[in-house]
């Protein structure tokens, strides 16, 4: 073999393995991409075998937030509830700038639940029964559309179970004045920080007070108690 042929040689060989080496490069990162979709993936989606996620979200504005935890936590088929702002503009917004009213959102819970031990329609009864649906300035002593009264549906049916429930609670005639709780579609929900959520354990005297000088509690007992 003379030295031309000798070069060819190494030539082809060399490109023959640049282009197994780029093949090679190319599974690998399908597979890693593959993974990569497996893991942004919702938990819920995948599941495991034997295993899966029958857990739906709720997510009910109600005034302050500290206020909405207590009634539904106890609860069969309650999973978790997060305190959190949700219905404005604002991303990763904080207390400070919900509380100034500029972000649009309004404070809320986010429960994850079990329908089949809790179904939906009877979070929406309960909800109704912490609330004054016929505020739109706010909730009894917090003022601003950021205490604002809201249910936000993650899907057709809790659009239509929720519209369906403010039907017949108007029609009850419990309250002279309109039911004017808006209901519209879940958006981003961000969780509160972390001293707000079960803030009724943490600071549970501070807590007592608040919701006994807000007001909220009397009003459930002349409305709903009879």
């Amino acid at each position: 073999m003379n030295e031309e042929t000798q070069r060819q040689a190494a030539e082809t060989a060399a490109q023959t393995e640049h282009q197994e080496e780029r093949a090679l490069q190319a599974r690998n990162g399908e597979k890693a991409s593959a993974q990569a979709v497996r893991e942004t993936e919702p938990q819920a989606a995948r599941g495991t075998v034997g295993e899966a996620d029958e857990s739906r979200l709720a997510t009910f504005a109600g005034g302050c937030f500290w206020c909405m935890v207590t009634p539904f936590e106890e609860l069969p088929g309650i999973v978790s509830i997060v305190s959190g702002y949700t219905g404005g503009q604002t991303e990763n917004p904080t207390y400070q700038e919900v509380k100034s009213g500029a972000t649009g959102h309004a404070e809320a819970v986010q429960i994850r639940y079990q329908p089949e031990l809790f179904p939906y329609e009877r979070l929406l009864e309960l909800y109704w029964q912490q609330i004054d649906p016929t505020d739109a300035g706010g909730q009894f002593q917090d003022r601003g559309s950021q205490y604002r009264t809201g249910i936000f549906y993650h899907n057709e049916e809790q659009r239509e179970l929720a519209e369906r429930s403010k039907r017949e609670l108007a029609a009850s005639e419990r309250f002279t004045e309109p039911i004017v709780t808006e209901i519209v579609p879940a958006g981003v929900f961000y969780p509160a920080e972390e001293y707000h959520q079960d803030y009724h354990k943490k600071n549970p005297a501070h807590y007592k007070e608040d919701r006994k000088q807000s007001g909220r509690d009397d009003f459930i007992e002349a409305h709903w108690h009879e």
